[in-house]
């Protein structure tokens, strides 16, 4: 990994139900993956405004990827609204000239090892590419 993938680190927002233990079972089997991923568990990221994924791009985080439990969220109403807030985020992202790359709405399980693994890598590929968060206004 080189130093820019870490200059930017990616935010995962993880289900406590899902995708959380997804992650801790790649932890305890002692798989690795990039270490610029930082992890913030919740019990929905539902609860996360539009506002929040703006102001951490501004803040220099270059990608974000939300592992939610999809249709299986034991929060009635919770994926729908989540999905619109990720269209609408979209939207604000291309209004403020980022890569929509930067952000993605995924489903991981509580033994989706692999799955896990290729979405970090995978975003951790993106934000190399991309560089800093905005740099690619500059660039258009």
């Amino acid at each position: 990994m080189d130093a820019c993938a870490k200059k930017h680190p990616v935010l995962i927002l993880a289900t406590e139900d899902c995708s959380y233990p997804g992650a801790n079972s790649v932890g305890q089997a002692h798989q690795g993956y990039p270490d610029n991923t930082y992890i913030i568990r919740t019990p929905t990221p539902a609860l996360f405004p539009e506002k929040f994924y703006l102001d951490c791009f501004e803040k220099g985080v270059g990608g974000i990827i939300i592992m939610s439990c999809g249709v299986e969220c034991p929060y009635e109403g919770a994926y729908p609204a989540l999905a619109k807030r990720v269209d609408r985020i979209y939207a604000l992202m291309k209004e403020k000239g980022l890569d929509i790359r930067r952000l993605r709405l995924t489903a991981i399980c509580t033994v989706c090892n692999r799955a896990f693994i290729k979405e970090v890598n995978q975003m951790s590929q993106v934000v190399e590419e991309l560089g800093a968060p905005g740099s690619e206004a500059k660039a258009a």
